[in-house]
């Protein structure tokens, strides 16, 4: 009999689709007027020299002024409220699709077959709950509007799903670093979200979420990837059809902030496969510690050594988010 080795060819679809979110703009004061869209405007400015400078200049008195009085010129896209109001608009939606444990692409038979009853025994002992349960507070609480939450007063939270809506008057008072509170709403949605990956019915999300910001404060869409070095613009913000937008990646990145389970963890972060969060440049889960993706998969699907529920979740967790997973013959 052949030892079983993970397949070369292994893939799965993310199972949580979620769109890009748009902007719009409104008055607190005047709930009747028609929400405008926010537009992304052209800004150059005349900054001043801050970057760090090499000795030789910041330890003379005469370079440092000499370099200090060039003109730091730069040309930037910004998106700000219209004067007038004070109502950052933001609307995506997100399409749960059915986690059954089959990969989207799989070249090898008994690999596969091997990975279907590992998942399908994890379905049936834990089910998708508590992945559910995060991914739900995760929309509730409004972490996917990422800086513009930190800058809002409150966030008034509308999750329609079918003829149901949840209302959240306020998502500032759910934690970002906790996953405990389960109310009746973050109940609803997860319930939703369980719906959709166990495959029982077809489950579409509209989110919608005003934060009050301030009268004319600028707000946050993503930023795009300048690849073109020759490009003028120092910040280039995403837009479609002169609206500004967040891209559905950064959205999806939030949704699945849910690690916690990572060793000595402080805060969550987003499920990954060596629990990369590039802002810190730091990979939480190394595998000399055991603890990264592909040591958890592998054991559990070819030695059958199961991890810890938690780990258990975590590795559910990153199939969800999709990715390509096989294992190459080349060092």
């Amino acid at each position: 009999m052949s030892t079983l080795k993970t397949a070369s060819v292994l893939a799965f679809e993310r199972n949580l689709d979620t769109s890009d979110a748009f902007f719009w703009q409104a008055d607190s004061q005047n709930p009747n007027q028609k929400p405008q869209p926010i537009k992304i405007k052209e800004k150059s400015v005349r900054g001043t020299i801050s970057n760090r400078l090499k000795k030789a200049l910041a330890n003379d008195p005469a370079k440092l002024d000499a370099e200090t009085e060039k003109a730091n010129l730069q040309t930037v896209d910004t998106a700000s409220l219209n004067a007038e109001n004070d109502i950052l608009i933001a609307k995506w939606s997100c399409k749960v699709l059915p986690f059954d444990g089959k990969p989207n692409v799989c070249n090898d038979q008994d690999y596969q077959a091997a990975l279907h009853n590992v998942i399908n025994e994890y379905l049936q002992e834990h089910g998708v709950k508590e992945l559910a349960t995060r991914y739900a507070t995760n929309i509730i609480n409004a972490r996917w509007l990422w800086r513009n939450r930190v800058g809002a007063e409150s966030i008034e939270i509308n999750i329609k799903c079918g003829d149901e809506t949840v209302k959240i008057p306020d998502a500032i008072e759910y934690s970002l670093n906790t996953f405990e509170n389960t109310n009746d709403s973050i109940q609803k949605v997860t319930q939703w979200i369980e719906s959709g990956l166990n495959g029982e019915k077809f489950i579409i999300m509209y989110i919608e979420a005003k934060a009050k910001m301030g009268y004319g404060q600028e707000v946050y869409p993503s930023q795009e990837l300048v690849l073109d070095t020759g490009n003028k613009k120092s910040k280039v913000l995403y837009q479609v059809n002169d609206k500004a937008g967040m891209h559905s990646q950064k959205i999806g990145n939030a949704i699945r902030t849910i690690d916690n389970w990572y060793p000595d963890a402080e805060f969550p972060i987003a499920v990954e496969p060596y629990g990369a969060v590039t802002t810190l440049g730091t990979a939480f889960r190394q595998p000399r510690q055991k603890q990264d993706f592909y040591s958890l998969f592998d054991n559990w699907v070819i030695k059958d050594q199961k991890p810890e529920t938690d780990q258990q979740h975590y590795v559910m967790g990153v199939l969800i988010r999709g990715g390509v997973f096989g294992e190459s013959g080349k060092e």
